[in-house]
């Protein structure tokens, strides 16, 4: 690739020709400032900015924001590339370029030169995946790549295809790789339909099997059959309790003050809303019995043929919780899909009610319903963190959606 990785540890301490964004505000690094830290940064790497969007935004009060952009580089051959930046005003971990005018402090880099991820450029090189999977069995030869998530700092997940069959590969933080092969491996053992792992690398990188099916969300937009209640309790169930150790992971409602606070500074016309929302969230609520949890549970994770569930996917957050935390984010999530896709939304809502029935027996109904409405509240993040088109009123829709939640659940605890 041109150009040289924007990756190695620098300090610029003299930028007066740009303009640095400063102060814990989540707009900086989403707003024209943005192009000083960036354009710093590559001039460094013998690059030059010549445009940029912001795609992907988390922000974390208290603790600073992190932004993934699309960008035009130009490069001193002349020629041009399309990038993915990364910048954070977050603690600058090592290895990361830090543009810093004396005042403020942002770290930049270019995917896949992650300083969080070090496994990242070794997973999307061709040449070096194909060797690996060879060692598996896969064949040898250049694979056929493609990069399925990318999270700033935190995991990517690379899907890695031979004519014998595919693999995916993901990239997490070093400490975390040993917990989630043996995570992988205690799963499968005990008959959950996780993904095999195969093997990793100690700089972060997992090796994991395919599993069979699609994920339910590409069933429902095919009108296909999904899977009833029932056999998503059974799931749950087969999770294996030596899992439940340590203390119970945050409920969707211990965490809905932190949603409120994102909300309120992406969108501060609604931080009422939001404040509120979560103010009433966190009163009166009954205790649960702790167990064994998926942690995130939606329809992205389940793969499915006909009304069978072949596999859960993304077992990273497993661990002790809450059951009536797993089934509200199902809820949670399936209602606010429902809001996304409109020409679906009969078939979601439909398996939506359904789930909720089946579900009820199991737990505290009114308990659900709050928690489902924080899971909503949570997901009135993502509008603005994907910049997507019309974030605003996609934000106010979710807000108004945890309301309607909540009002449900007021419902069956009046006299």
């Amino acid at each position: 690739m041109t150009g040289s990785p924007v990756a190695a540890s620098v300090s610029v301490m003299s930028v007066d020709q740009y303009h640095l964004p400063a102060g814990p505000d989540p707009h900086l690094l989403t707003g024209p400032d943005a192009a000083g830290a960036l354009a710093v940064a590559l001039d460094a790497a013998g690059g030059r900015l010549l445009s940029w969007r912001a795609t992907q935004v988390d922000h974390q009060p208290g603790r600073g924001s992190t932004v993934g952009y699309r960008a035009q580089v130009g490069w001193r051959d002349g020629s041009a590339t399309a990038e993915r930046l990364v910048a954070t005003t977050a603690r600058a971990p090592d290895g990361a370029l830090v543009v810093d005018d004396g005042v403020d402090r942002v770290a930049v880099w270019r995917f896949p030169h992650d300083p969080y991820l070090p496994a990242l450029p070794a997973a999307i090189d061709p040449v070096a995946v194909g060797r690996l999977l060879h060692e598996y069995g896969y064949g040898g030869g250049p694979a056929r790549l493609r990069v399925r998530a990318y999270r700033p700092g935190r995991r990517a997940v690379i899907e890695a295809a031979t004519d014998r069959g595919r693999l995916f590969l993901k990239v997490v933080r070093p400490r975390k790789v040993t917990g989630l092969h043996e995570r992988h491996r205690l799963l499968t053992d005990a008959g959950v339909p996780a993904p095999p792992s195969l093997g990793f690398t100690p700089d972060g990188l997992l090796v994991l099997q395919a599993l069979p099916g699609r994920t339910l969300r590409q069933a429902l937009m095919r009108g296909g059959p999904a899977p009833s209640a029932r056999p998503l309790l059974s799931l749950l169930d087969r999770l294996p309790a030596q899992l439940a150790h340590g203390p119970p992971r945050a409920s969707w409602l211990d965490k809905a003050p932190h949603y409120a606070a994102v909300v309120a500074a992406a969108l501060p016309e609604r931080a009422a809303q939001a404040t509120d929302l979560a103010t009433q969230l966190a009163a009166d609520r009954p205790p649960e019995p702790v167990s064994v949890v998926h942690g995130d549970l939606y329809e992205s994770q389940l793969l499915v043929a006909g009304d069978r569930i072949t596999g859960l996917l993304d077992v990273d957050t497993a661990g002790a919780g809450h059951r009536v935390d797993d089934l509200a984010c199902l809820l949670g999530h399936l209602s606010v899909l429902a809001q996304i896709d409109r020409r679906h939304a009969p078939v979601i809502n439909r398996l939506g009610a359904a789930w909720l029935s089946g579900f009820e027996p199991h737990v505290d109904p009114a308990g659900l319903r709050r928690r489902t409405a924080a899971v909503v509240l949570s997901l009135a993040t993502g509008p603005h963190r994907v910049q997507e088109p019309g974030w605003p009123a996609a934000t106010r829709a979710r807000l108004d959606l945890a309301a309607a939640w909540l009002a449900s659940a007021h419902t069956m605890t009046a006299p």
